[in-house]
């Protein structure tokens, strides 16, 4: 499935948000993010949904099954309190985790933000989608993004042969 415009999801997870007591800055943040990295066409999927974990689950199961997203974001939903369920639910739908994306955006964190050591994003694979969890905070999302970026063309190649372009004097920058 060699697409020439690959599909992003974009998944919001805040339950304030999701009431509208809050407004959405991690989902804009993301997107902004990946129209300054990304040279390829996309098209776009984005929801704010509430910190539930059945419900998380079956956004990024619709999101990766039914939508055919390559890459879903998600942000919030990572810290060490109760209501933090996202890696649980991303956890529960991947068929792999790639353990090196979450290895990577808290050590890259942790140069700048002591308590990214209670970060808890990770990221997997449910099919062909790559899925990947990012703090809530716009500059935390920055960071991870930029930590992870370079890897992210490869391995949506191998999951479902997509080839996409992305800006290197942008995404270098942000891994530095």
């Amino acid at each position: 499935m060699n697409n020439t415009k690959i599909k992003i999801g974009f998944i919001t997870i805040s339950d304030r948000a999701a009431r509208g007591e809050y407004k959405d800055i991690g989902g804009p943040a993301m997107q902004e993010w990946i129209s300054n990295a990304l040279l390829s066409p996309y098209e776009i999927e984005a929801i704010i949904i509430e910190d539930e974990q059945s419900l998380i689950e079956q956004t990024m199961i619709d999101f990766a099954d039914n939508k055919r997203c390559n890459l879903i974001l998600t942000t919030g939903g990572t810290g060490p309190t109760t209501r933090d369920v996202t890696p649980e639910a991303t956890h529960a739908i991947c068929e792999r985790i790639f353990d090196g994306f979450a290895q990577q955006m808290r050590t890259v964190s942790l140069r700048t933000v002591p308590t990214a050591i209670l970060s808890r994003q990770t990221a997997g694979s449910r099919g062909n989608s790559l899925i990947i969890n990012l703090p809530g905070k716009p500059e935390a999302i920055a960071v991870c993004l930029g930590a992870v970026f370079l890897a992210v063309p490869k391995c949506l190649e191998l999951l479902d042969n997509s080839n996409i372009q992305i800006d290197l004097d942008f995404v270098e920058q942000e891994f530095e």
